[in-house]
């Protein structure tokens, strides 16, 4: 068996690897099936499509089948990544040990050690050449043979696979200037070619650290599954992170998304709004014209509904690692402003300030995040979460932000660092408003534990877990008001 072509090296004899149950079209469905897993919505209809494409592709260019059912399967941009994560494990390069990466030799010193300055040089060498299918194979080669003879170790169940084990000693990133050197040659000295040919030096490490991930990933997967490999070695969708871990490339994606997720919402709104125009069912009105009728209520009566959009008031813990579960909410809120006759938002650490007027639709949200730090009031003497000062402070210094058309959002884990959490005061904002819920980005079996009072809080005001983007959308969209 060879490897498909698109610039792949061929492969020497595949060990024996799981093979779909209905061939082709079982493998394809198990594809679509891991997609969906990791938060790729792919329906019957783009799975029919895919299956379409490979009718009429070649499956032995396996780039070309890679763009095909990217086409077919993907709606967003954004899920580009993980895209490409999951098809190369179900669709892999080789299996085994890719044939003719020998053909690329890692130098050995003479005791039969990797030598890492040689192998330095080799590899900047390389990454200096312009860009063609050649060079390709030679890097993808030399990052197969460096993952199978500097990336092994011993496992518990047998050998297996590391991507850092196999780039610690090289450090690729001490290459910039290096490699910079040599893409400099024949341009200008100046300073926007330099730039230029820097940012071209760190993508092609990038890109060849990406490479090793890529192959230490499909090794791995042959041993434990690529099932198993899928859960923590391909990018998850920015909307599934968890608020308490997400990266800073994931909550900028986010803040990137937000206004989308606000349209998602605002249709959902609008939809039920409009299903409220028709009004209760009036029984008495109901009941008296059904006299015409022998009692028949064949005719519905229904009550004139009273439009009238409800205030929005979040209250928002920005301290710590809630800060970015908090800033993504309340910029998401403050999208849906003209769903509301009124959204006033307040922020606190250990004292509570409003902040409503720092959001307007220009201002990128990490800006507005500084601005609340160094514009408003949020932070006392201590700087340490204390949601009992916060809302007592709230109830006090805001006595009429909450009223009976008001619905109360307070975001926040609930972790009072063992203070007084005010639960009487809570109790009163609650029994004033016309609605309140709490949105908790930590997991429910967290709640009550150490320090948090999740579960306190829980008994007065109506709770939800909300740990990531896709599952904040949802509930916010199940419990806004209309």
């Amino acid at each position: 068996m060879r490897a498909v072509s698109g610039g792949t090296p061929a492969v020497k004899p595949p060990v024996p690897g799981p093979t779909a149950e209905h061939g082709l079209s079982g493998h394809l469905v198990g594809f679509v099936e891991a997609l969906r897993a990791r938060g790729i919505p792919v329906g019957p209809s783009e799975t029919v499509d895919a299956g379409q494409v490979l009718t009429v592709l070649d499956l032995m260019d396996r780039e070309a089948v890679r763009e095909g059912l990217a086409c077919a399967l993907l709606r967003r941009t954004t899920q580009r990544a993980t895209f490409d994560g999951m098809f190369d494990l179900w669709f892999p390069a080789a299996l085994g040990e890719r044939l003719g990466a020998d053909d690329v030799e890692i130098p050995r010193k003479p005791d039969g050690s990797v030598d890492i300055i040689a192998l330095r040089q080799m590899l900047a060498e390389l990454l200096m050449q312009d860009p063609s299918p050649e060079q390709a194979q030679q890097l993808q080669a030399l990052a197969a043979q460096m993952v199978d003879q500097m990336g092994q170790y011993q496992a518990a169940g047998g050998p297996s696979f590391s991507a850092y084990q196999t780039l610690k000693d090289v450090q690729p990133d001490i290459l910039v200037s290096k490699i910079l050197a040599g893409l400099a040659q024949g341009m200008d000295n100046s300073d926007f070619d330099t730039e230029v040919a820097r940012r071209a030096a760190r993508d092609r490490i990038r890109e060849f650290r990406g490479t090793v991930d890529a192959e230490t990933r499909r090794r791995v997967a042959e041993r434990i599954g690529r099932e198993r490999v899928a859960t923590y070695g391909v990018a998850r969708q920015a909307e599934d992170a968890d608020f308490l871990r997400i990266s800073q490339t994931e909550l900028d994606e986010l803040r990137r998304s937000s206004q989308r997720l606000a349209r998602v919402l605002a249709s959902r709104l609008a939809a039920r709004r409009r299903r409220g125009r028709r009004g209760e069912i009036d029984l008495r009105k109901t009941l008296r014209k059904s006299m015409s009728t022998g009692g028949v209520p064949i005719h519905l009566e229904t009550r004139k509904p009273r439009p009238g959009r409800p205030d929005l008031v979040l209250v928002c813990d920005i301290s710590g690692s809630v800060a970015g579960f908090s800033s993504f909410t309340m910029v998401l809120v403050n999208a849906l402003r003209e769903q509301f006759s009124r959204v006033r938002i307040f922020a606190f650490v250990d004292r509570v300030d409003e902040v409503t007027h720092l959001f307007d639709a220009t201002t990128p949200l990490d800006q507005v995040t500084k601005r609340i730090f160094t514009e408003t009031k949020v932070v006392g003497i201590e700087g340490h979460s204390d949601y009992g000062s916060a809302i007592e402070g709230f109830a006090e210094n805001f006595p009429d932000a909450v009223t009976s058309r008001t619905s109360l959002l307070i975001l926040g884990d609930g972790r009072t660092n063992y203070r007084d959490p005010a639960l009487d005061t809570l109790r009163e904002l609650v029994g004033v408003s016309k609605h309140a819920y709490w949105l908790n980005p930590e997991a429910e079996k967290m709640w009550g534990t150490g320090d948090s009072a999740a579960k306190r809080y829980a008994e007065i005001i109506e709770m939800h877990e909300c740990r990531s983007a896709r599952q904040l959308t949802a509930v916010v969209g199940r419990l806004l008001p209309i």
